[in-house]
């Protein structure tokens, strides 16, 4: 009787993997390909099969052990017995960082069976019907009846794994690609891709899949769990973005004179506590453009088209926490001090995280400023329901010719994304500016 080191064969795009179940001890029996020891990354988990059958006379590992490709599992003596050949090492196709695959729970209970690696729970992927030797041949993958029991108990779905033999013939290597393929996250069964939500990877798009990528190859790295806050905005975002069709408008508004008439407005009312901004002249400047051009404050309901009678105007709100747009309801009926101090308390509650449902709903327009931070223009998304967004960014003193000279003036950029579904281009067009006169000249608002 020969003496047989059983070593860790190819297991894919892992370096070390901890040994976290013992399925056999020294004295066992065991059959060729039936399953030695459970290992186990922080992604995924796989049993290790025998080579060759034998006795079991030393047991080379222990729970917790790291062991890698190549690793001495345990020495035995071989049967007389044919032993299995071992299975060629197999390339895992190119991946990048695997993803979590849970295991099967146990191994069969039955004789011992072989089992490489449990890539998918039994509830995610049914099993391929046995192969009945007197049943139509029509319809079935093409392997041994070896090769289906192999598929079986690793519960991979035969029909999916791709032959490379003579005639599409399917080997246990093949078998064996499939199921790293799977666990290291660059193949998908029909069963999970079934249960993956839906367009979450662009899929229910037609996409194709989203890279992964094990960054840590590359150089140090931290990961944060995303905020909630950013969860269910990045959500809505991507939605918007995609279903959507914006266009963006860019213009200038020359806010000279209105800056020097908010500058005075502030020196007057220093004692009320109240600082007036930019954006409060904007609010009342778009309702006004709003009203002259109701389709902007509408949305669409199926093939029908809302006209809203009301203005309320979201601002977008940078807090600590994330993007979060306060309303300003009603904001036709209120001045601008009003206004201006309804923006301080809702941006308050913003950056304290206690802004409500009913403060956060029923915009029917939103402004996105980036104040004082600094830009030209941007694309701002539109926040579904509505169908327009303004974004403003920082105002600039430039040279304007105002017919005899160049002068210094005050501009503020303006950037319009509208939903050409209701709006069209000439539309747009208008309402910048006509925004832009309002913002010229402050007393067309009361036009």
């Amino acid at each position: 009787m020969a003496l047989v080191e059983v070593k860790v064969p190819d297991i894919g795009d892992f370096d070390e993997v901890t040994v976290i179940e013992l399925m056999v001890k020294v004295g066992d029996t065991i059959k060729a390909e039936q399953s030695l020891i459970t290992v186990e990354s922080d992604k995924a988990s796989m049993e290790i099969p025998s080579s060759t059958a034998g006795v079991v006379k030393d047991l080379r590992v222990k729970l917790g052990d790291k062991v890698k490709q190549g690793s001495v599992v345990l020495v035995l003596e071989a049967s007389g017995a044919a032993s299995a050949p071992a299975a060629a090492p197999v390339e895992a196709p190119a991946a990048a960082a695997p993803v979590t695959a849970p295991a099967v729970a146990s191994a069969p209970t039955e004789a011992p069976a072989p089992v490489v690696a449990s890539v998918v729970a039994s509830s995610a992927i049914s099993a391929a019907p046995a192969h009945n030797p007197g049943a139509p041949s029509l319809g079935l993958p093409h392997a041994s009846p070896s090769v289906r029991k192999f598929a079986r108990e690793l519960g991979v779905p035969l029909e999916e794994v791709k032959g490379t033999g003579p005639k599409g013939r399917i080997s246990q290597d093949d078998v064996q690609a499939f199921t790293k393929a799977v666990m290291a996250g660059s193949a998908q069964t029909k069963a999970q891709a079934a249960k993956a939500p839906a367009g979450g990877d662009g899929a229910a798009l037609g996409l194709i899949p989203w890279p992964k990528v094990d960054f840590a190859k590359f150089g140090p790295i931290e990961r944060k769990e995303m905020g909630r806050i950013k969860k269910i905005s990045g959500a809505n975002l991507l939605r918007n973005a995609i279903m959507i069709p914006a266009v963006t408008n860019h213009d200038d508004a020359d806010i000279t004179d209105l800056e020097a008439f908010r500058v005075s407005t502030n020196k007057e009312n220093e004692k009320s506590g109240v600082k007036v901004t930019m954006l409060a002249f904007l609010i009342k400047a778009c309702v006004a453009a709003l009203k002259k051009y109701p389709e902007f404050n509408s949305s669409l309901d199926g093939d029908a088209i809302v006209y809203k009678n009301y203005w309320h105007i979201g601002f977008a709100a940078d807090t600590p926490n994330g993007l979060m747009v306060p309303v300003i309801r009603d904001a036709d009926k209120k001045g601008i001090l009003q206004i201006s101090q309804e923006m301080g308390e809702l941006a308050k509650k913003a950056r304290d995280g206690k802004l409500g449902p009913a403060e956060m709903t029923g915009a029917t327009f939103t402004i996105s400023s980036l104040g004082g931070i600094g830009g030209k223009y941007f694309t701002p998304i539109i926040n579904a329901p509505e169908v327009a967004i303004l974004g403003v960014c920082k105002s600039t003193h430039e040279p304007v010719w105002d017919g005899k000279q160049f002068v210094p003036r005050l501009m503020l950029p303006l950037s319009l994304t509208w939903d050409h579904r209701v709006i069209d281009g000439a539309a747009a067009a208008r309402f910048n500016a006509y925004l832009g006169q309002i913002l010229g000249d402050f007393r067309r608002v009361l036009l």
